[in-house]
């Protein structure tokens, strides 16, 4: 198996670079942009437009936003913004001095913008913590959906994409995976929206068709991991640990997994979270994997996400 699909364990010296100064607690990951991505000018174009559209839309309120990162954490700003915008009154003081009332406020504040928005959780580029943590990413990410939904015609730079690394604390020591992540939307973004309306679909407009659907995907894994003496029979269930979606991918994909890189009888939820997460990485690399998956869905036995895991390899396999 090429070394590239198997964990990268990156040295610390290399990883001083990217790490914060708190540690990243075991069983925890954090995504950072990379430092050559940091002056991207389509990047800096994207910061700049959206400090303009902030300060142009709350210029009557005496509210000037110099950076997204600074200015943006402790819900202030983003309280006034969807106010203005959406005309929602949200039951929030209008300032948080402590830490434990900015997370409260921002609690309130990200769950009246996903359903403005209309966005499952498990569609979130952003969370109450990555807000507070001023997280650059996940705050462009937030101010880009909600520009999207109130401002469709803001002028946005297309393909604005950056290098990202994710860190994450294994119980095997730090875990690194490098990607690139679209901000503004590109033709794989959209595509990969097409395939996410199309299960959206399947289970609000015609459930009656999910068991059919579900048959086809577990006769489709047996086929391949019965070659193993395995059978699958519950898609919910089956699949959180990750085990069988690697061997899967394995028998598919034509190459042995070492059985050190991945937990074969995981213990524990971090465990779980490790194989699905190697499983991601493998599908990303091998080019079947286009959208953002959120790991912890798979492992809570999230239908939906675990379907659209499996249809990945179903289209390209079957």
């Amino acid at each position: 198996m090429d070394p590239h699909f198997l964990n990268a364990f990156t040295q610390p010296a290399v990883l001083n670079q990217f790490l914060p100064d708190t540690v990243i607690p075991q069983g925890e990951k954090k995504k950072l942009i990379k430092p050559t991505s940091s002056n991207n000018p389509k990047l800096e174009e994207l910061k700049l437009l959206l400090i303009d559209w902030i300060n142009t839309t709350l210029k009557e309120e005496h509210i000037v936003v110099k950076s997204l990162e600074e200015d943006l954490y402790d819900g202030l700003v983003l309280h006034h913004l969807l106010e203005n915008l959406g005309s929602v009154k949200l039951d929030v003081d209008k300032i948080a001095l402590t830490e434990n009332k900015q997370r409260q406020k921002l609690s309130v504040i990200l769950e009246a913008v996903a359903k403005c928005l209309q966005l499952e959780e498990s569609q979130l580029k952003w969370s109450v913590e990555s807000i507070l943590k001023k997280d650059l990413l996940s705050t462009l990410h937030l101010l880009v959906a909600i520009a999207k939904h109130f401002k469709p015609n803001l002028a946005m730079p297309p393909n604005v994409q950056v290098e990202t690394i994710t860190i994450e604390n294994t119980s095997r020591g730090l875990k690194t995976v490098s990607a690139t992540e679209y901000i503004t939307g590109n033709k794989d973004n959209l595509g990969a929206q097409s395939k996410d309306d199309a299960f959206d679909e399947l289970f609000s407009r015609a459930p009656d068709k999910l068991d059919a659907v579900k048959k086809v995907f577990l006769q489709f894994v047996n086929q391949h991991v019965g070659k193993l003496g395995l059978d699958v029979k519950d898609i919910e269930t089956q699949f959180a640990d990750g085990v069988i979606l690697l061997l899967l991918i394995g028998q598919l994909e034509g190459y042995f997994l070492n059985l050190r890189d991945f937990f074969l009888t995981p213990a524990s939820t971090a465990e779980m979270l490790h194989n699905v997460n190697l499983a991601l990485d493998l599908l990303a690399d091998g080019g079947l994997l286009n959208f953002s998956v959120n790991s912890e869905d798979i492992v809570n036995g999230d239908t939906k996400t675990t379907m659209r895991i499996l249809y990945c390899l179903y289209s390209k396999y079957k």
